[in-house]
């Protein structure tokens, strides 16, 4: 696609991100790209979570699910990068940011999207990931306890008192972004496993993070409820948006499954994701490129910053 100055620019790049493990980040980030394949959009995915590796496996039951039942399930065209086997750090970060670029070398020029899902640990990865964000998907369980990746709490007055480590890492890749390509990131949060009745936290929480938003610049949504589903979905690889009948599930759909199909459509409204228009303006950019036969802007120039 074409920016504003006439710039070839690579995929949309969406990145899963939080340091706390189980907030329903991978769940997430396969429904988002099951949606944006539904949607006929060309989508890879990356999973940079060697040691859970959980984007990967519900990926792989996908395809294992499809050829036990003959079902046509869209799957996106997905890559794992393992961790580093040297005995040095920087040797690991090295092998570790090859295998990474290889990756979107094979993707960036041809996929509308680029869907990567990072570790719940600060890594030279996951920052690097952060900075290649069009947009930011952090999904949080909705507590206090979690809140505290974003900012500190006060136990009293529920007011906010500093940022976090997370938060200031975000920050910081935005920065990186400007100075590359003058890139804006999107940084939306999640929040999941929210309690379907209305609570004394539940309003505390919301104020904190609108309070938070304002600060820091993320918009909120509201993600994925508590639903035994969603776990029943990953052994088969799933998801609220794949055609919820006797055949694809292997028994007869419940109200819960539309509910959360509900729950996945209205986070993607908030997301406001360029699907419309992407296939249309990347055959475009090509084509003015390929008669131009001129070097675009890509994701390299971001990681060779």
């Amino acid at each position: 696609m074409l920016n504003g100055d006439g710039v070839k620019k690579s995929a949309h790049v969406i990145v899963f991100g939080n340091e706390k493990g189980g907030t329903g980040k991978s769940t997430t980030c396969m429904h988002v790209l099951t949606s944006l394949l539904k949607a006929g959009q060309n989508v890879a995915s990356i999973d940079l979570d060697s040691r859970q590796g959980t984007l990967t496996n519900y990926i792989a039951n996908r395809k294992s699910w499809s050829a036990r039942t003959g079902l046509e399930l869209e799957v996106p065209r997905h890559f794992s990068v393992y961790r580093g086997q040297s005995d040095t750090v920087a040797g690991q970060e090295e092998s570790e940011f090859s295998s990474f670029a290889e990756a979107i070398g094979e993707v960036e020029q041809n996929y509308d999207f680029v869907v990567i899902d990072t570790p719940a640990a600060d890594s030279y990865l996951m920052r690097l990931a952060h900075s290649m964000a069009d947009t930011l998907v952090t999904p949080l369980n909705d507590s206090f306890l979690d809140l505290d990746v974003l900012a500190k709490i006060d136990p009293v007055s529920h007011e906010v008192t500093g940022i976090s480590h997370y938060s200031r890492m975000v920050r910081d890749a935005r920065r990186q972004r400007r100075l590359v390509d003058n890139g804006v990131m999107d940084w939306i949060v999640v929040r999941n496993r929210m309690s379907t009745l209305d609570s004394r936290n539940r309003r505390f929480i919301g104020e904190g993070l609108r309070s938070l938003g304002r600060q820091l610049g993320f918009r909120i949504s509201d993600g994925i409820a508590e639903r035994l589903i969603f776990r029943a979905f990953f052994p088969k690889g799933l998801t609220a948006v794949d055609m919820l009948d006797e055949a694809t599930l292997g028994s007869e759909p419940t109200l819960s499954h539309l509910t959360a199909r509900q729950e996945i459509r209205a986070l993607l409204a908030t997301l406001s994701l360029p699907v419309d228009d992407r296939t249309k303006m990347r055959r475009e950019a090509r084509e003015i490129w390929s008669r131009a036969n001129e070097k675009p802007l890509i994701l390299h120039d971001i990681l060779g910053k």
